[in-house]
């Protein structure tokens, strides 16, 4: 089988998301030094990021105050400055050999939005939030499969996380590529499917789909 369609995560494939992490410090009104000390801690751990936010704020709704920020001028956005450097060169070296190139990710409509204004050369873009459907599901992935209209084991799924991103592409018999980058993509989960192929670089996929790892 060859790889025909390749699909990204977002967060920390696509997007350094360092920045938006420090506006939430700024918001919670505790300095970014500790609050990234707290997120690695709860990362390290397996825990759920949300669990950071009730560190600092017993009870913290993450929807109710990402509209809070909105009110006031300070809800999320991203723009070119935060995409990753090797992104839009990896993006095109697939889409130049044919492949169908698609963006999925746990992300808002409001971050949908800005992906968009990125103009990225990709076939298909969508949040969770626009399917209605949320990682680690694995209709997730049936739906990604759905929109590209390949059949799974012609499909590489590539994201930083084992528990988000690996696991359960591979359960909906997706080929893996694991992205180590960003805080998820270091903490060590046993008892996960791994992933077909690792790498610390986007400028490495497009030779990595053709390698035996993914095309077989």
């Amino acid at each position: 089988m060859t790889i025909r369609a390749v699909w990204f995560d977002v967060g920390e494939v696509l997007i350094d998301e360092t920045r938006e992490y420090g506006a939430w410090a700024d918001w919670l009104g505790v300095p970014r030094h500790t609050f990234s000390a707290v997120f690695g801690a709860v990362i390290a751990r397996g825990g759920d990021y949300r669990e950071v936010f009730e560190h600092f704020r017993p009870g913290f709704d993450l929807a109710a105050e990402r509209e809070a920020r909105v009110r006031v001028g300070l809800g999320e956005y991203l723009n070119a400055h935060d995409l990753y450097p090797d992104v839009r060169t990896c993006l095109q070296a697939l889409r130049d050999r044919g492949l169908f190139v698609g963006v999925a990710g746990n992300q808002t409509v409001r971050a949908g939005a800005f992906l968009r204004e990125l103009h990225l050369p990709v076939d298909a873009l969508a949040t969770s939030d626009d399917w209605g459907v949320a990682k680690p599901d694995v209709a997730f992935f049936h739906k990604l499969v759905a929109v590209s209209g390949h059949p799974p084991n012609e499909i590489a799924y590539v994201g930083d996380r084992l528990d988000n991103d690996i696991a359960p592409a591979a359960e909906a018999g997706l080929r893996t590529v694991q992205l180590r980058r960003g805080p998820w993509a270091h903490v060590v989960q046993r008892g996960l499917v791994g992933p077909s192929a690792t790498t610390t670089s986007l400028d490495d996929l497009p030779a990595l789909t053709m390698t035996s790892a993914l095309a077989y």
